[in-house]
């Protein structure tokens, strides 16, 4: 699964927007469709406000596992 596959289903299981979740993570509203789209990918900072923001690994939002906690 592609990461933006996985941050649509995620959104839309928390109910919240394109714009919200891009205002969340500090970013443009264009910029965070296009990482959904799969039309481009989000720099280190933004993957990893993302992953937070979700409440998930960045392994899980990258696709690298369907385990969707956060080791420590």
């Amino acid at each position: 699964m592609k990461i933006g596959s996985r941050l649509k289903a995620l959104r839309k299981e928390r109910r919240e927007t394109q714009l919200q979740v891009a205002q969340a993570v500090g970013m443009g509203d264009r910029h965070y469709q296009r990482i959904e789209n799969d039309e481009g990918l989000p720099g280190l900072e933004i993957f990893s406000a993302l992953a937070d923001h979700f409440g998930v690994s960045m392994d899980y939002l990258a696709g690298r596992t369907d385990r969707r906690d956060v080791w420590k």
